[in-house]
C-alpha cells in the first residue's frame, strides 16, 4: 500500500511529472526563444511562474457557473496525469498496464481538451466562449489523426497494449522505420492538442485576450497551466513509448537517461516547429488536418498492414 502511494504520489508519479513537466516547459520557452534570438527564461521561471499563480487571489465572473468554474481545471489536471500513470517509460511496463491501455490513455488525453471548452464555456465570458468553441473544434481535426498514428503501430505490433508494443518495437528496433510517417503525424497532432503555434487559434492573445482561459486567475490558472505542462510530457512519453524504442537490455539508468533525451527531443521538435510557422486560421488547421494529415495516416495504416500481412506468413 505504501509503495503503491509512493510510486502515485512521488515516483513515477506526481511529483516526478510534475517536476519533469516544469523543466519540459522551461526547455521548450528556453529553445523557441533562442531560436528567435532572445534570451529567453531562466530554468526556474515555470515554477515561478506556477508559484505566483497559486498565490494570487481566484475571481470567479459573476454569470458564470461557480461549481464547473471550479472543477473543470481539476479534472483536467486529474485527467492526464492518470493518462501518464498508464505510459511505460523507462521500462515495458507501466505503473497500471492491462490490454487495451492505449485506447484509455488516447481517451484520457482528450478530456483536458473537454474540460478546458466546459471551464470557458462556463465562465460566460464572449472572449472565452469563442476560444472555448475554437478548441472543440480543432479536436475533431487533430484527434483523427493521432489516432491513425498510434494505433498504425498498435497495429503491426498486434496489440492494443502499451506494454505490448513496446514490446514489440524493442525486439524489432528496424521497424519503427515503418512508423517514421505516424510519428510525425502524432507529433503535428498533438502541437494541436496542446494548442502549439501554428495551432494555437483557441488562445490567441492578439485576437480573443486569453481564449478559455480569459476569466480564469489564481490556483483555477495555474492548475490549467500545469495540466498544459504535464500533457506536453505525457504526450511526449506517448510518442517514445510507441515510436522510439528504448533498448531493454540496458541498465536501468542508461533506460532512464534514454527516456528523458527522448522527451527533451521531442519538445525540442515542438519548438522547433512552433518557431518556424504563423497561426493558422481555424479554418486552416481544420483543412490542413483532413486534408493532409489524414491521408498520411491512412497511408501509414496501409504501410502497417502490408507489413503485418507479410510478417503473418
Amino acid at each position: 500500500m505504501i509503495k503503491a502511494l509512493f510510486s502515485i504520489l512521488v515516483f513515477p508519479g506526481l511529483i516526478f511529472v510534475g517536476v519533469l513537466s516544469f523543466f519540459a516547459e522551461f526547455a521548450d520557452r528556453k529553445l523557441h526563444a533562442r531560436l528567435q534570438n532572445r534570451i529567453g527564461p531562466p530554468w526556474f521561471q515555470p515554477f515561478a511562474d506556477f508559484i505566483k499563480l497559486v498565490a494570487k487571489e481566484e475571481i470567479i465572473p459573476k454569470e458564470a457557473n461557480s461549481t464547473i468554474f471550479q472543477i473543470a481545471p481539476v479534472f483536467a489536471l486529474a485527467s492526464v496525469i492518470t493518462a501518464f500513470l498508464y505510459i511505460p517509460l523507462w521500462d515495458t511496463r507501466a505503473l497500471f498496464s492491462f490490454d487495451g491501455d492505449v485506447i484509455v490513455v488516447l481517451y484520457l488525453l482528450t478530456l483536458p481538451t473537454m474540460a478546458i471548452f466546459i471551464g470557458g464555456w462556463y465562465s460566460t465570458s464572449l472572449f472565452a466562449r469563442i476560444g472555448s468553441v475554437r478548441a472543440i473544434t480543432q479536436l475533431f481535426a487533430y484527434e483523427i489523426p493521432l489516432f491513425m498514428g498510434i494505433l498504425s503501430a498498435a497495429l503491426l505490433a498486434d496489440t492494443w497494449s502499451l506494454y505490448g508494443i513496446t514490446v514489440f518495437y524493442n525486439n524489432h528496433p528496424l521497424f519503427w522505420l515503418s512508423n517514421i510517417i505516424g510519428f510525425f503525424v502524432s507529433l503535428i497532432a498533438l502541437m494541436g492538442k496542446l494548442e502549439k503555434v501554428p495551432f494555437d487559434a483557441p488562445e490567441a492573445e492578439t485576437e480573443i485576450v486569453a481564449g478559455s482561459f480569459t476569466e480564469y486567475s489564481g490556483r483555477f490558472l495555474a492548475l490549467f497551466r500545469l495540466t498544459l505542462d504535464i500533457e506536453m510530457v505525457a504526450g511526449a512519453s506517448l510518442l517514445a513509448a510507441v515510436f522510439l524504442p528504448v533498448g531493454l537490455n540496458l541498465p536501468l539508468f542508461a533506460r532512464f537517461t534514454i527516456y528523458l533525451a527522448e522527451v527533451l527531443f521531442i519538445v525540442g521538435l515542438i519548438a522547433l516547429l512552433r518557431t518556424i510557422f504563423a497561426r493558422l486560421r481555424i479554418d486552416q488547421m481544420i483543412r490542413f488536418c483532413w486534408k493532409y494529415m489524414v491521408p498520411l495516416g491512412f497511408i501509414q495504416l496501409l504501410i502497417n498492414l502490408v507489413l503485418k500481412g507479410i510478417l503473418s506468413r
